[in-house]
């Protein structure tokens, strides 16, 4: 069975049927799933479909959708409509599709209108073939599948929401059907009264179906006979387009979406304390059809969640009209529902009755927990666990975790364990892969003061060991939540992390974005190699495209302009202002009005300076020798006047605060020689070297230093510069180094 063939000729098929797309290029709408650089894009163009399931009121295109893929791909298509097909038809495509899989090596793709019409029988029978991949499901469905649909199918596709068309989208295909000489009316000179077009496209209500329908109405009783010659003017009155197109129903299926969602309305406007808005949406279920009771119920709910104890009386009252309605009745039971619906939207609110939940689910989740060290009878192992030398004990840190070195040096970042996506592994397998960027991170091999100058083996070991005894990972992690908090894109949203490094900050924006696109700009191959390790476990739709280019222009330029960025992180892109300046107007070009850009950047001005760790005649001479360093060297030569001078130029709306990192930071023989040899040498006189490097190593020092994060978010007007409250702390510390 197909639904895309039809026996009747296409001169006399409907215009919305003639008028269907049949290319993406033709599809009208959907832009959050159909965008440029979005996930159900690229896979259709790429062919790479898994089971997917489409979901949304009539008109909005699942059935178009389908038949965009069925000329696009290269599997065999097959179509099934739940209403008309039942298990007999099931099983004869299944039993197609397995022959064409085992003998051409075909795979097929089974699209299955109405998904949700088929029982729970019906369901099952197909979850086999889904789950083996002897067929990809594509359902269309206009109730929603997490409740009409078997959960397992559910589980096993990605679900697809496809909204009402919005009024541009239907005037544009409004056009096309008028323009195309084909499949429309563009043989003929169609013209509209004023008003006439806008009104059909009005009472539409986002339904493309609708208006083609209306459409086709108006034009082909605007003029006897029909079809006329072509160049024939046509005119149709608004009159004709009223007549053409009828008030639509009200939608309201108690058993359906839309009754969750006018009880879910309803219940919101109570909760937001709106009179109006909570009458307007009881009067829809009342006149829908909806049983009273239930409304009540609902209500009952409301008087202790949304209202509690800020009004104890409020449950007494709901629970009295409640009982005056069953004494009463419709229609003069009307006046109950109104007067309980009223006190509780302008009542006091208090949801503090949610606090139970809270503790339910503290309880849930530490069932199995151990009971706190602290807590536990202190008459067994009072000496606690001894650390070895250089072992950082996870419990003493955050979130009882620490990156460390735990693999030999030179399988330092090594990948053999890849958690499933099935039972308990699932729950843990975003921890493992952040666990595993944090401690990548930790290790990145950068162009900054630590570079030592031996072995790499060695290099990777102690660049492990300073860095994480120094919470090196802890101030990445600091640097990323401040970064990313409180910023909130669409699913669909596309993500631009520009000096990713081996992946900090990209994993969130993978987390945040599992519908649309991540495109990493790094340094070199080694973290695009750490990355891809990573990621390697996600599905290739899913993984980030990776640019190398370690001065971000080149790969910035060559960006596909059409690519919207919802969000653009950077880290440490300003360094070096003169080139930052050309970097972020680059990136400035790739803005618009809803994106949200976050940049993070090291203010090396702001650094502990090493004569802070000196002392007697050498600390005098290594301050001196700063003045010049700090003055001439293109990373420290700015201050924070110069990075908002810079900000304020391309990002007027920007919002600037410093993050004071404090951290306690170990030096070793090989970090203070490097210290040396990039810096102080051009300034100090060579036999101050010993004495350098021998008043330096090996001490544990307090590490001062300031990151700038700057955030622009599409609804800030003007810049708010901040300072971290810590700063006066900041330079009491810094002072004591001194």
């Amino acid at each position: 069975m197909d639904l895309f063939e039809s026996s009747i000729s296409s001169e006399s098929e409907p215009l919305a049927s003639r008028m269907r797309p049949r290319t993406l290029d033709e599809y009208v709408g959907q832009e959050h799933i159909l965008g440029k650089g979005r996930l159900l894009r690229r896979a259709i163009q790429l062919d790479q479909l898994s089971s997917i399931i489409f979901y949304g009121p009539p008109g909005t295109g699942k059935t178009t959708l389908a038949k965009v893929i069925a000329n696009t791909t290269k599997s065999h298509f097959s179509t099934l409509n739940a209403v008309l097909a039942g298990l007999k038809e099931l099983e004869v495509e299944i039993n197609a599709a397995k022959e064409r899989r085992s003998l051409h090596g075909i795979k097929t793709i089974l699209f299955i209108d109405e998904v949700h019409r088929w029982n729970k029988r019906q369901q099952d029978a197909l979850l086999p073939w889904v789950e083996n991949g002897t067929v990809i499901l594509i359902g269309a469905t206009t109730e929603n599948p997490y409740f009409e649909v078997n959960a397992a199918l559910v589980s096993r596709s990605r679900i697809f929401q496809l909204k009402k068309l919005e009024k541009k989208d239907l005037e544009k295909i409004a056009v096309q059907a008028l323009a195309d000489k084909e499949r429309g009316y563009g043989r003929f000179k169609v013209s509209f009264e004023e008003g006439a077009l806008e009104h059909l496209v009005d009472v539409a209500g986002g339904d493309a179906r609708s208006l083609l329908n209306a459409l086709e109405l108006a034009v082909e009783t605007s003029v006897e006979p029909f079809p006329p010659e072509d160049g024939t003017e046509i005119y149709i009155s608004k009159e004709a387009a009223e007549e053409s197109i009828q008030k639509k129903a009200v939608l309201y299926d108690k058993e359906g979406d839309y009754h969750f969602d006018v009880i879910s309305a309803f219940i919101k406007s109570i909760r937001g304390s709106d009179p109006d808005a909570t009458l307007y949406w009881l009067a829809r279920m009342v006149a829908a059809g909806e049983d009273p009771r239930f409304i009540f119920r609902r209500m009952l709910i409301s008087a202790s969640e949304d209202v509690g104890l800020a009004d104890p009386d409020a449950i007494s009252v709901v629970e009295a009209c409640a009982s005056a309605f069953d004494r009463i009745g419709l229609p003069e039971g009307r006046f109950h529902l109104a007067q309980a619906a009223l006190y509780l939207a302008t009542t006091k609110k208090s949801n503090s009755t949610m606090a139970f939940f809270d503790a339910l689910s503290d309880v849930e989740k530490e069932a199995n927990d151990e009971v706190p060290n602290h807590l536990k009878d202190d008459s067994r192992d009072k000496e606690g666990f001894g650390h070895g030398k250089g072992y950082l004990y996870p419990h003493s840190f955050k979130d009882h975790w620490v990156s460390q070195q735990y693999l030999p040096s030179s399988l330092v970042g090594k990948i053999y364990y890849r958690p499933g996506d099935l039972g308990y592994e699932r729950s843990i397998k975003e921890s493992v892969i952040e666990h595993r960027m944090s401690q990548l991170e930790s290790i990145n091999i950068d162009d900054g003061e630590e570079v030592l100058t031996w072995s790499p083996d060695d290099r990777k070991k102690d660049i492990w060991l300073n860095r994480a005894m120094s919470q090196r990972s802890e101030e990445l992690k600091k640097i990323r939540d401040s970064l990313y908090s409180e910023v909130g894109i669409p699913r669909h949203a596309n993500a631009l992390i520009i000096n990713a490094g081996t992946g900090l900050l990209l994993y969130p924006a993978l987390k945040m974005t599992p519908e649309g696109s991540v495109t990493a700009i790094v340094r070199k191959r080694e973290e695009k190699d750490a990355i891809e390790q990573i990621t390697a476990e996600l599905d290739e739709l899913n993984r980030p495209e990776i640019i190398i280019d370690p001065g971000y222009e080149d790969a910035l330029s060559s960006l596909d302009e059409e690519i919207d960025f919802s969000l653009i992180t950077c880290r440490d892109i300003l360094i070096d202002l003169k080139k930052g300046e050309r970097v972020l107007s680059l990136i400035r070009k790739r803005m618009n009005e809803k994106t949200v850009l976050l940049i993070s950047s090291a203010v090396a001005r702001r650094s502990s300076r090493v004569s802070s760790f000196l002392s007697g005649g050498i600390a005098k001479k290594a301050k001196e020798a700063e003045e010049r360093i700090y003055l001439e060297s293109r990373l420290s030569s700015w201050d924070e006047k110069d990075l908002e001078g810079l900000v304020g130029r391309y990002l007027p709306n920007a919002e600037i605060a410093y993050l004071n990192l404090k951290e306690i930071r170990h030096i070793d023989d090989a970090i203070a020689t490097s210290w040396w040899n990039k810096s102080y040498s051009k300034y100090l006189e060579c036999d101050l070297k010993d004495e350098f490097i021998s008043s330096l190593k090996n001490r544990d020092v307090p590490f001062c230093s300031t990151v700038a994060l700057i955030k622009v978010h599409p609804e800030k007007k003007r810049p708010s510069l901040m300072v971290d409250k810590s700063e006066k702390e900041w330079h009491e510390v810094h002072e004591k180094t001194r």
